[in-house]
């Protein structure tokens, strides 16, 4: 089983739609899934789920059915994690399980930054705080049998996204063609290896060896360019320029290496896709709720927005092979059903 996180510190990048997809492609390619919404906004949720739903997850009071009530032990100081509610979802005869998020989510940020330096001092319940996300993971992950989790985590570098970033074996990097991104990368490569690092020194001081901790892995997997639609205060003269940057930068920033030669664009091969976005199949995949690739005529995908949901088909097929590859998860490639 293998984790999988979505993370860049710049929001607006597509981040969600984009684990969303690619939750439902994997389902479609025969995998068990898991989708886990660790960002306090919570929009992943929002995305699989009807709005009735979420009310009913979210009642006034306790949330026992969403991740904060998964580690709400924990936050109150009462106790470990509970057993993880999942919610099963399904679009088209293919189904997932989803780890459903919580707004309130947001208010666990204090307790693991003060259990962060605690760990030093070898304290168990400093190392139960920062693991909590990871172990409630494994704990899902166990019930469903999953071949493989993917994260959403918000767009900042916080305590909250360390503790999910160290829960990952692999990142994936969702990035635009603009200067924020490329300043994104600047920041996440030396926070990722300064995270890394920090782990490595307090696993050095766990004081129980039972308690499941998460290796120091989160492994770069390649990023992902998630393309604007074109406007006419931004000639497409612009993205290419940031897209021509986006290699060198993912060098030295993310993986440390020196830029030895030129290599632009899509031929990178760090990039493992740049996609189209389709604003119009998009409101569409809302209103029938379900990912672009599966919509069908009855629910508008007619000419040429039917040739589109086969383009955008055939695309996340490609990136979810690409990172199931980069990630050493086997698949058996079924036929489209």
């Amino acid at each position: 089983m293998k984790i999988i996180a979505f993370f860049n510190n710049k929001g607006g990048v597509g981040k969600t739609s984009l684990v969303y997809h690619l939750a439902w492609m994997y389902a479609d390619l025969g995998l068990t899934v898991l989708a886990a919404d660790l960002d306090p906004q919570a929009n992943l949720s929002a995305m699989f789920l009807e709005e009735d739903r979420l009310q009913e997850l979210w009642p006034d009071g306790l949330h026992p059915d969403t991740l904060l009530g998964v580690i709400q032990p924990i936050f109150k100081g009462t106790g470990d994690i509970q057993s993880p509610h999942l919610e099963t979802v399904e679009a088209d005869g293919r189904c997932l399980d989803l780890l459903v998020g919580d707004l309130g989510l947001s208010s666990f940020e204090d307790k693991l930054s003060d259990a962060w330096p605690r760990c030093l001092d070898a304290d168990e319940a400093a190392f139960r705080t920062i693991s909590a996300f990871y172990r409630a993971l494994l704990a899902a992950a166990q019930s469903q049998e999953a071949d493989l989790i993917l994260v959403d985590v918000g767009p900042n570098l916080g305590a909250i996204n360390r503790a999910a970033i160290l829960a990952a074996h692999h990142v994936v990097i969702p990035l635009a063609p603009d200067l924020f991104s490329l300043q994104g990368l600047r920041n996440l490569g030396p926070t990722f290896r300064n995270w890394r690092s920090g782990w490595e020194e307090r696993l050095e001081k766990n004081p129980a060896p039972e308690l499941p901790l998460p290796a120091p892995e989160m492994q770069p997997a390649g990023y992902v360019v998630m393309q604007h639609a074109v406007r006419l205060d931004r000639p497409v003269q612009s993205y290419a320029r940031w897209m021509e940057q986006i290699p060198t930068e993912y060098r030295e920033a993310v993986l440390g290496q020196a830029a030895e030669e030129a290599i632009r664009g899509v031929n990178d091969p760090h990039c493992l896709a740049s996609l189209k976005r389709c604003p119009s199949l998009m409101l569409m995949a809302q209103e029938a709720r379900k990912p672009i690739f599966l919509l069908r005529p009855a629910d508008g995908a007619i000419g040429s927005h039917a040739a589109a949901v086969q383009d955008c088909y055939q695309d996340f097929r490609t990136l979810a092979l690409r990172i199931a590859d980069r990630c050493g998860i086997p698949v058996a490639l079924p036929g489209r059903g």
